[in-house]
């Protein structure tokens, strides 16, 4: 078979990429201010994983075919507009960005922080809610802090967490192994 990726549709319900006799998962990095493209990148290699990363500027990104550089225009969320149309369902999305989480989790994605929360259906409308408030409290001044600052375990939670997503698909869908 070629180096040529090719796509087909699945069970109608997800596109999927075929690539030299297996079925590759799909991983989106919102990568302008990711902390953990290198983990994911290494991750991808071991497992075989396709990762298209979508940035507002160039970002050094390894030469491998299955890695994929999308350089969006400067406009208010351009990047995260790009992810939505692109994410299909059971694709992995890594973001800090709530919002981006939200419409990505609607369109059936799997969500991950680069802090290695994962973020479901069921809670992604409280962290909207939080977000709106914390945001009015720091225009009124009463909240000055942002989060707080990536440390070496957050890398650790954050591969924790992208192992148990990646295996979750594999469960949920074993032609993709």
């Amino acid at each position: 078979m070629s180096r040529v990726a090719e796509e087909f549709q699945l069970d109608l319900s997800f596109t999927v990429i075929f690539w030299e006799g297996a079925f590759l998962l799909h991983i989106y990095l919102d990568a302008d201010a990711c902390p953990v493209k290198a983990e994911t990148y290494k991750v991808a290699k071991r497992l075989g994983l396709k990762v298209t990363v979508v940035a507002n500027s160039w970002l050094s990104v390894p030469e491998r075919s299955t890695i994929k550089l999308v350089v969006v225009s400067d406009g208010f969320d351009a990047a995260d507009d790009w992810i939505v149309e692109a994410v299909e369902p059971d694709d992995i999305v890594v973001t800090s960005d709530i919002p981006l989480a939200a419409r990505c989790i609607k369109n059936g994605a799997r969500v991950l922080g680069p802090k290695g929360k994962l973020f479901s259906e069921e809670q992604i409308g409280e962290a909207l809610a939080k977000r709106e408030i914390l945001s009015e409290l720091r225009e009124q001044g009463v909240v000055t802090g942002g989060p707080a600052p990536f440390q070496p375990k957050d890398r650790s939670r954050y591969l924790q967490a992208l192992d148990q997503v990646i295996q979750a698909i594999y469960k949920d869908h074993p032609q993709m192994r």
